[in-house]
């Protein structure tokens, strides 16, 4: 960093996008930002250089030098409006989350910035770095810190009554409540949030952020129409932004149909001209492997599917919770259909049939069992499987019951007429 300044003029600033090397670049943009001139011409030509200063330091990767560039304006932001400041400051914070694998770093970044907030006591800015701390935190999964920050902070912007803010807190509430599992309170702050969106208006970006959240928590509760409906309209607001997001948005649409037994409309909705090219990669060929499986309902090409997209399939939490679930179902089907014809059978006879590994069969077989899904027992001695003939159930005790219930009524009838006549 250079310590002699250099003229904040429009050349300074072309000389920049001139230089021949990034690092070049970077000590004449230090330069300027040096110059200790305050007149209102500087002052833009400064608010310029710190937009092209942190581009070009977040394509060199250089976040460390990102959050010291923060801590190096702090007398800059003392002469400029707070508005500006916030700008500044939020594009900074942007600038570090799109360098990969600066989440901790990010996160004593917005530390830093919100004790320096309450110092300056500048409030609008400090509630919106608290939020986007809240959502760093949940993302490292520390999920008690950020709920005690959020619950701080919803009771403070309510009183400000900042439909925005609110909006973008409500709907981080419901995010970590779903990421906890109390479903509940993740729907009732969702419900906040759509309440707080219906009074303002909202940008496309947050409705389809909303609009996806309601979408995972529609499928949570396995109202998978509902929920397609929702991720579709999320993926219209993000493709018309092209945002990342849309190619998730999609997933989801395409696991609803496999969900529902639809898995033949995958590759319809794949092959529309809204989807075409720019979405075709690892994301939709995991969900295409999943409906090939689920349409030949075949569990060994459904087990290659995971082993195949274990990052597309597995580490998506979302996608992860509901295709375990379709799992179970298509090898209880798939077990009970091969059963059926037999009163006693070998489990490996089984496993050989449904091409498992016999102690996965196995394991199965005896939760069924217990779940009553079927009559039997597993003889581990011989290693089979024993099926029993469905039990008869004998009408006489409904009839019976059914005889005492009508006599009861008689008896009832008798005694209301009795105590008419008495009267």
């Amino acid at each position: 960093m250079s310590s002699s300044y250099i003229p904040a003029t429009t050349e300074s600033l072309f000389q920049a996008a001139e230089a021949k090397t990034p690092a070049e670049a970077i000590s004449i943009l230090y330069g300027v930002l040096e110059n200790p001139s305050s007149s209102q011409e500087a002052m833009r030509i400064k608010e310029q250089a710190i937009t092209n200063l942190s581009d070009l330091l977040r394509q060199e990767g250089l976040a460390q030098d990102l959050q010291n560039l923060l801590v190096k304006l702090r007398p800059f932001f003392s002469v400029i409006t707070k508005a500006k400041t916030a700008k500044i400051v939020r594009s900074i914070v942007d600038a570090v989350a799109k360098i990969p694998g600066t989440s901790d770093l990010q996160i004593s970044l917005c530390r830093e910035i919100v004790q320096w907030t309450r110092a300056e006591k500048r409030t609008f800015l400090r509630q919106r770095i608290e939020a986007r701390l809240a959502g760093l935190l949940m993302e490292n999964k520390e999920y008690q810190e950020a709920l005690n920050l959020l619950s701080s902070l919803i009771k403070e912007v309510r009183r400000l009554d900042d439909k925005l803010l609110l909006v973008e807190i409500d709907l981080l509430e419901s995010k970590l409540h779903f990421s906890l599992r109390n479903l509940p309170k993740a729907k009732a702050a969702l419900t906040a949030a759509r309440t707080a969106a219906n009074a303002i208006y909202v940008p496309p970006a947050q409705q389809g952020t909303i609009d996806m959240q309601s979408g995972i928590l529609h499928a949570e509760e396995k109202d998978y129409k509902t929920a397609y409906s929702y991720f579709f309209e999320a993926f219209e607001a993000f493709n018309s932004l092209e945002d990342p997001q849309a190619i998730y948005s999609l997933k989801y649409m395409l696991l609803c149909k496999i969900m529902v037994s639809q898995a033949d409309d995958v590759a319809g909705i794949i092959s529309s001209p809204k989807v075409g090219l720019q979405y075709q990669g690892p994301e939709l060929d995991a969900m295409i492997a999943v409906a090939d499986a689920h349409s030949k309902r075949s569990l060994k090409l459904f087990e290659i599917s995971l082993q195949k997209f274990k990052t597309q399939l597995d580490e998506d939490p979302i996608v992860h919770r509901h295709l375990t679930s379709l799992y179970d179902t298509l090898l209880e089907q798939n077990l009970c259909r091969l059963i059926e014809p037999f009163s006693r059978v070998e489990i490996a006879h089984i496993a050989e049939l449904i091409e498992l590994p016999e102690q996965h069969v196995e394991k199965k077989l005896s939760q069924m069992i217990l779940d009553k899904k079927f009559a039997g027992t597993l003889d581990q001695g011989a290693g089979c499987l024993i099926i029993f003939d469905d039990a008869k159930t004998d009408a006489i005790y409904e009839a019976t019951l059914e005889t005492i219930s009508n006599m009861e009524k008689v008896v009832d009838s008798l005694y209301s007429r009795s105590a008419k006549i008495m009267a």
